[in-house]
């Protein structure tokens, strides 16, 4: 492993190797997009994704770069329904949803609570909405816009990591009892869930990121998460530029990737999804690219 830095990961150290952010509208989402996901019906159907334009979230985690296209003002009551509003007129007809909003969608600066019953309303369509959310904010407001929605609600919660070690200076500001404790509480009111695994964080060689990746999806389902997202951890945000340079971070090969997915599936314990975003920044084989990228597809899309 890396020896770790002396200094401290803090909110203030990653705030201060931060660029600009884009500048985004607060009345329209800031990207969508449309793709096949393998759902619980053993099929892959269509799911669609909005990306929408909020306040920025309040945690700073160290590999986070969703902030570039946030506001830096909370958003007005009926923001996040026009810009709903406004994705499902472009998109073509899906049966599920992902609305993800660079944070946490019940922090009330980010998506108002008065909203709620609005963009319940627009989603009556869809049979599934999955929504991303912090720990810290899983509480009984994820009962209350459950009981609003008529399609069946999804959390996906970023665990990132179980290494004992690395997990806090991710400055993810949660332990992993925190996420244990809030799938706990989302599987005991039947809400399904979700994990984000990173793919060799910070301060781990390709062997350590492959193996802590393989128990983070262990500590996950044995947690309750119906899903599991692997994600490579990319720089690009500053502070992961900062330690890449300084020896403290590199990213991991696609060959990893396709290793700890394959482990995924062939746990049968639930879906487990490779993030295929970008893929090229992670390319290390003769093969190519886009051999490798189509096989994860495949098995994204399969489960074999």
């Amino acid at each position: 492993m890396s020896n770790y830095p002396e200094f401290d990961i803090s909110d203030p150290w990653i705030l201060s190797r931060r660029g600009g952010k884009n500048t985004v509208d607060p009345m329209k989402p800031y990207g969508w997009s449309l793709e096949k996901e393998y759902t619980n019906s053993g099929q892959a159907e269509d799911t669609a994704t909005i990306f929408l334009s909020n306040y920025e979230c309040p945690l700073r985690c160290l590999m986070c770069d969703l902030w570039k296209n946030t506001t830096s003002d909370p958003l007005k009551e009926g923001c996040i329904p026009s810009q709903i509003e406004w994705a499902l007129d472009q998109l073509p007809p899906a049966k599920h949803l992902k609305l993800y909003n660079s944070g946490n969608f019940f922090d009330t600066r980010a998506v108002p609570r008065q909203d709620h019953r609005q963009i319940a309303s627009l989603l009556r369509n869809f049979e599934t909405v999955i929504i991303e959310n912090h720990p810290k904010f899983i509480n009984e407001k994820c009962l209350e816009f459950r009981d609003m929605l008529k399609p069946e609600l999804q959390v996906a919660v970023g665990l990132e990591t179980v290494h004992p070690e690395v997990l806090p200076r991710l400055n993810k500001k949660m332990k992993p009892d925190d996420f244990r404790n809030s799938i706990g509480f989302l599987k005991k009111n039947n809400i399904r869930s979700r994990a984000f695994i990173l793919l060799r964080p910070p301060f781990l060689t390709e062997e350590e990121g492959i193996y802590w990746a393989k128990q983070s999806i262990d500590f996950a389902f044995d947690a309750g998460v119906e899903c599991c997202t692997v994600i490579p951890t990319r720089a690009g945000n500053g502070a992961m530029d900062f330690l890449s340079e300084n020896g403290f971070f590199s990213p991991p090969g696609i060959r990893a990737l396709e290793e700890v997915l394959e482990y995924g599936i062939k746990l049968k314990a639930g879906r487990v999804f490779a993030d295929v975003w970008d893929l090229e920044l992670f390319s290390d084989s003769y093969e190519g690219p886009d051999k490798r990228k189509n096989r994860l597809v495949e098995m994204n899309l399969t489960q074999e």
